[in-house]
């Protein structure tokens, strides 16, 4: 039961003080004047403003209230690393015993994993949950259990009570990882880029450690290659992408003995390579309506660089024109066949027929240029079973497919085969058909396939599309000179560009054109894993290996011709290597080394400008767990070996009971008496002196 005395007036504060400021100035004026009854009247005049003021006696009926301690426990995956779990469990059953013992002291436990992609060690956030759902005079004190990595700082909420940090690890810990610093999204192909790497040793590292690491560098699937590399500097690394598409390079850092983690000492790049121009050199036979098609096609890209070699004045036409009134410069034919052809990504013959112009060292050029990783494309028409085909040049050593000088001169619509269907060229093009299919071609030449893969076939099963591949290059033949048609709209017309766009990106090794093929796509923490292959046969079991070392074998189930889907949700951040017969993938999900393993020394210095204003300590667990004591607040809350919590003293009122001081009456009776006594006094000592 508590009491106190409060004031409810029966008139405004304003009079009343201005009431007292005149009564006192009566007071000053009878004493001046010497009246011996001065004091009893500024009694009465007292009382009488008293009672104006209405005092009261109020009685509270509290409950006491019991202080709370906030535990909050990090056990984010940081915390798993070596005997940091075993030290938090400690280090908590000693904080519920500690609080035990407290009078009127109760403890919240709140237990903290990762944050949500990737955020980290979201402690601050969790702290401010739990003072938000107590009430804030009840909070004696907060204690942190944690490595101190917190990457929410911001967030730390404003605490009544000191605020302690139990940092778990060793002082003798140690850990070294690999930093990217920059990499590109984005590379040319040819074009040289340098990244930026170095690798940190922290904390207290072993003499025998300091100095050299084993750095190995892997590009896609290649075998990787070790170096060895200082510590602690700048690493300057030139690399020259070496296909367009998604170029994944992969560092690693061999483990170290006693490191904390081997989780950081990796590193995935993806470099996405992009050409800066498309070279293509496209070589025209005759004039025909399917030249300005292509041409047209080629030249409606801005990234493509077109040389146009076309005769327009074959040597066997003679009428009498002077040459020099033809010509305006000679067409640089050795140097584009013989000291530039390399630079060619593409060279397109277009119903191209031998007629002296082009000698057989040149195509033996050409040749020799496909066999070292070049690309050519033959649009047939029927100058390709005539007796001066390219056929009968050189050429004809990486030609997949030999004419039977017959030509098919009747209205077909291309159809897919079975392999098309499977063929990353071809595959899924039927659904880009208009209404009532393609359109006719009216035109094909008959040939003999001796070499590649027919994915596209005319009438009576004719091979019409035929892709092969030569050493290091490729070639593909188009049986056909109208598929021209496709792209002016004939009865629709069909996935001319589609097609053609294909068929040069797999020509020009496109990751993503690739026959077999094993990828990921990644959302999330939710993997598709992808493979794509023109076997008959299903590919087996798909093998996972996650960044603990873990491995899971899945299997994949097929969701078109030639293309096998799983979906898989990743149970942990970092690099996935995907294994698949002589296949490999490497994928991240979220970053190489998740944010929880780029610091993992355990340190009290992030938190420290949080914990000092609350008046809290850090202190480690090593030394062994602290004692618990009240301390007065506003005072040093930690010292060697123990930590305070502050006691609120918080209560709840149940009842209420307020009484009046004295009723009217009383409050009457007295004034009237002290001016009646003051009356007399004066009256008396009046009668005395007459």
């Amino acid at each position: 039961m508590t009491q106190s005395l409060i004031f409810d007036p029966l008139i405004p504060w304003p009079v009343l003080w201005a009431a007292l400021a005149v009564a006192v100035g009566l007071l000053s004026l009878a004493l001046w004047r010497g009246l011996t009854g001065w004091w009893l009247r500024g009694l009465a005049v007292a009382v009488v403003l008293l009672a104006l003021a209405n005092p009261a006696l109020q009685e509270e009926d509290r409950a006491a209230q019991t202080d709370i301690v906030i535990a909050v426990v990090d056990e984010s995956a940081s915390q798993q690393l070596s005997d940091r779990p075993d030290q938090a469990a400690q280090a908590l059953a000693a904080i519920e015993a500690e609080v035990a013992a407290l009078d009127n002291t109760e403890l919240r436990v709140v237990r903290l994993g990762d944050g949500p992609e990737d955020a980290g060690t979201q402690a601050m956030t969790a702290l401010a949950e739990a003072v938000a759902e107590e009430p804030r005079a009840r909070i004696a004190g907060a204690i942190l259990i944690t490595d101190g990595q917190v990457h929410d700082l911001e967030i730390a909420p404003n605490l009544p009570a000191p605020l302690h940090v139990l940092l778990t690890g060793r002082e003798s810990d140690w850990d070294r990882r690999l930093i990217v610093r920059n990499a590109p999204a984005f590379a040319i192909l040819g074009e040289e880029i340098t990244l930026t790497l170095r690798i940190e040793d922290e904390g207290q590292v072993p003499a025998a450690m300091a100095g050299m690491a084993e750095l190995t560098i892997a590009v896609d699937s290649d075998a990787p290659r070790t170096f060895t590399v200082p510590v602690g500097e700048d690493l300057e690394l030139p690399v020259t992408l070496p296909h367009g598409g998604m170029n994944v390079l992969q560092f690693s850092l061999a483990p170290a003995p006693g490191e904390l983690t081997d989780r950081n000492n990796a590193a995935v790049v993806q470099i996405n390579g992009v050409r800066d121009r498309l070279r293509v050199l496209l070589v025209s036979g005759e004039p025909h309506a399917g030249e300005r098609v292509w041409r047209n096609l080629l030249k409606s890209d801005a990234s493509v660089d077109l040389v146009h070699f076309t005769i327009l004045r074959p040597p066997e036409k003679q009428d009498g024109i002077p040459v020099s009134e033809l010509s305006l410069i000679a067409f640089p034919t050795r140097e584009l066949f013989v000291e530039k052809i390399d630079e060619f990504d593409l060279i397109v013959f277009d119903r191209y027929r031998m007629r002296g112009i082009l000698p057989m060292s040149y195509m033996e050029n050409i040749v020799n240029y496909v066999r070292g990783g070049g690309t050519v494309l033959v649009a047939a028409g029927p100058e390709y079973g005539a007796v001066d085909s390219i056929w009968r040049s050189p050429l004809a050593e990486i030609l997949p497919a030999d004419p039977t000088a017959r030509v098919v001169e009747q209205g077909f619509s291309p159809q897919l085969t079975d392999l098309g269907r499977r063929h990353p060229v071809t595959e899924g093009l039927e659904a880009l058909a208009p209404e009532g299919g393609w359109g006719r071609w009216f035109r094909m030449v008959d040939v003999t396939p001796r070499a590649g893969q027919i994915v596209m076939e005319g009438p009576d099963k004719r091979p019409l599309l035929i892709l092969n591949r030569v050493d290091q290059g490729r070639v593909a033949i188009l049986a056909s000179d109208h598929a021209w048609l496709w792209g002016r709209g004939y009865e629709g017309g069909g996935p001319q560009l589609e097609l053609l766009r294909r068929l040069a990106h797999w020509m020009l090794k496109e990751p993503e054109l690739e026959e077999e093929t094993l990828t990921a796509n990644v959302s999330g923490q939710q993997m598709t894993i992808i493979r794509r292959s023109i076997a008959e046969t299903p590919p087996g079991e798909v093998t996972v290996t996650a960044p603990d070392g873990s491995q899971t074998s899945l299997a994949m189930t097929e969701v078109s011709p030639g293309r096998h889907e799983v979906e898989w949700p990743a149970p942990m951040m970092g690099l996935y290597r995907l294994e698949q017969g002589d296949l490999t993938r490497v994928v991240a999900i979220g970053p190489s080394a998740p944010r929880e393993f780029v610091q993992t020394i355990a340190s009290g210095d992030v938190l420290a400008p949080v914990v000092t204003p609350t008046n809290g300590g850090i202190l480690r667990l090593e030394d062994g767990a602290p004692d618990i004591r009240s301390v007065r607040e506003g005072r040093p809350a930690f010292g060697r070996g123990w930590i305070g919590v502050t006691p609120r003293g918080a209560y709840v009122t149940q009842d209420v009971k307020v009484a009046a001081l004295l009723p009217g009456w009383a409050w009457l009776i007295l004034a009237a008496a002290l001016s009646i006594a003051a009356w007399l006094i004066e009256g008396r000592k009046g009668t005395r002196r007459a």
